[in-house]
């Protein structure tokens, strides 16, 4: 390998590293470069989603143990890792929905992780940034303004007249949007695991699923080949134990179907300072080329 290069992936909460892109992380840092994850919040009201962690003492620690939890998935996929210290927000539920808590991440100032996270750009100076799209990836409060956060420091972390106690400036030159389940792919499995008897969990998403709304595999511009390293993705998200139920859909399609019908994760090309052909097939395509330039 001519260049080490260096990728960032910025999350809302511990788990969304290995839920979203996680073998991809994987495979890039299997080939001698340089990852981290970004985390805005600690998860510190997710809900426990795995019945086997339902107890008083893991509820009486929620933050200590997601930290613990976000700890040994980065291990596992051999990332670096860096919280940018902000409160989880929650997921707000009724008619009409409550206020957010006051402090929490989706009600700061956004200037205020927005620096924070020049900050993280300019000290580890990534070529490519990964962030969720417009819409969160789902409507959660904290993964928009991930979003926000993520688009405004990405484009204020080269300029050096903006945020001049942050560090020395350094742009990114290429940013991403993940896209995770699209219905293509939701079918795809769906029909794989009737096909060979076995029970598929997407069959009332399928049925419920609004068609007028685009699918997102529609917008994808690069197809990342990871299907190596799905263990090692399913391995990080067990790690969340509170989060990730062994049992659950997670983990309901055999891992041979994936590889065959489909062995990548999946992004869209929305910031691009180099010049790169469509569709891709690598995040540093077009990079590669410019630092070895």
């Amino acid at each position: 390998m001519a260049e080490k290069l260096r990728l960032m992936t910025v999350h809302a909460h511990p788990d969304d590293e290995s839920s979203k892109g996680a073998a991809t992380t994987a495979r890039y840092v299997a080939e001698g470069h340089d990852v981290m994850v970004v985390t805005c919040t600690g998860g510190e009201v997710g809900s426990i989603l795995n019945p086997a962690m339902e107890r008083p003492d893991v509820l009486a620690n929620m933050p200590e143990i997601r930290r613990a939890e976000m700890a040994k998935a980065a291990e596992i996929l051999g990332v670096q890792h860096r919280w940018l210290g902000y409160v989880d927000s929650g997921l707000p539920e009724g008619d009409p929905l409550p206020p957010l808590p006051e402090g929490c991440f989706a009600t700061v100032d956004p200037a205020l992780p927005t620096a924070d996270l020049v900050a993280l750009l300019r000290e580890f100076r990534p070529h490519v940034v990964i962030t969720y799209d417009e819409n969160g990836g789902y409507p959660h409060p904290d993964h928009i303004r991930c979003h926000e956060v993520s688009m405004a420091a990405f484009d204020a972390a080269g300029d050096p007249e903006l945020y001049q106690d942050a560090g020395e400036p350094w742009q990114p030159l290429k940013l991403y949007y993940s896209h995770g389940f699209s219905r293509k792919k939701m079918q795809l499995f769906h029909d794989a695991l009737l096909e060979r008897g076995l029970e598929s969990p997407y069959g009332d998403w399928l049925a419920k699923w609004d068609g007028t709304r685009p699918d997102t595999d529609e917008r994808v511009t690069t197809r990342v080949e990871c299907g190596a390293y799905f263990e090692a993705r399913d391995d990080a998200l067990r790690a969340h134990a509170t989060q990730i139920d062994p049992d659950s859909r997670w983990f309901a399609v055999p891992l041979d179907i994936q590889r065959a019908l489909w062995p990548t994760e999946d992004y869209e090309l929305v910031r691009s300072l180099v010049d790169s052909t469509l569709p891709e097939d690598d995040l540093f395509s077009g990079v590669r080329e410019k630092v070895s330039a």
